[in-house]
């Protein structure tokens, strides 16, 4: 079982690498901090994918579970942030497929404007306080699946063409050439405020943070929080 004796601050300063390290090395309640640092990145990446904020937050924890269960096979090769992110679009993308395969008549899983013009009910939903953002995010939903988790990874999450391409496995050409599309698609319906706005687009507020990293502390061995 994870322990809930409190951290000190000295782990704060330690890379993923190091943290992978001692988590191996018999410190699984790490596994938090790495976690916080990464938990916007996968949300946004699981989100480009299910299009639903809490399948997306279903889709995090069961690839952070997935991952604590294999953090062996970690070979360091890449990033831990894009390992971890690889992760979650193969858990998001077998999810949106046993979902096709569930409802194979169902035509609404790629229209889902009606959803997002729902009244807002979540935390998340009542602090968000940019109304141009909330439009890019219905615009970008709108894209077809290849082109919208380039995009979101590419332009909102702001990774590399080679990070995107590892965590994707596609060329790099792909990612270039699916990121344009996606701009010339999104320009049409935002005009000239799309790039502006968009680092602003899919935030992670806290509430959502703690809730995901809770759900993934009591499936590892332990309901309380490190940090």
């Amino acid at each position: 079982m994870i322990a809930a004796t409190p951290l000190p601050a000295e782990p704060l300063s330690l890379s993923d690498e190091e943290l992978v390290a001692r988590i191996r090395g018999g410190e699984p309640q790490l596994f938090e901090l790495l976690m916080r640092r990464h938990n916007a990145q996968i949300y946004r990446a699981a989100r480009a994918i299910v299009k639903d904020e809490l399948e997306a937050e279903d889709v995090m924890q069961e690839a952070y579970v997935n991952a604590f269960a294999h953090l062996d096979d970690f070979e360091g090769r890449a990033k831990f942030s894009t390992w971890m992110t690889r992760i979650a679009v193969h858990e998001a993308l077998s999810r949106r497929k046993r979902t096709a395969q569930m409802n194979p008549l169902d035509p609404g899983s790629d229209d889902d404007s009606d959803d997002l013009a729902a009244p807002a009910n979540t935390p998340e939903d009542l602090a968000a306080r940019q109304e141009l953002a909330k439009l890019i995010e219905g615009a970008v939903d709108e894209l077809p699946e290849p082109f919208r988790v380039v995009f979101m990874l590419r332009a909102v999450q702001e990774m590399s063409v080679a990070e995107t391409a590892e965590c994707l496995q596609i060329p790099l050409e792909t990612v270039k050439t699916r990121l344009f599309r996606a701009r010339g698609l999104l320009q049409k319906a935002l005009l000239t405020r799309a790039d502006s706005a968009t680092p602003h687009a899919f935030q992670f507020h806290l509430s959502r943070c703690d809730r995901v990293v809770r759900g993934v502390l009591r499936r590892i061995g332990s309901g309380q929080t490190a940090f």
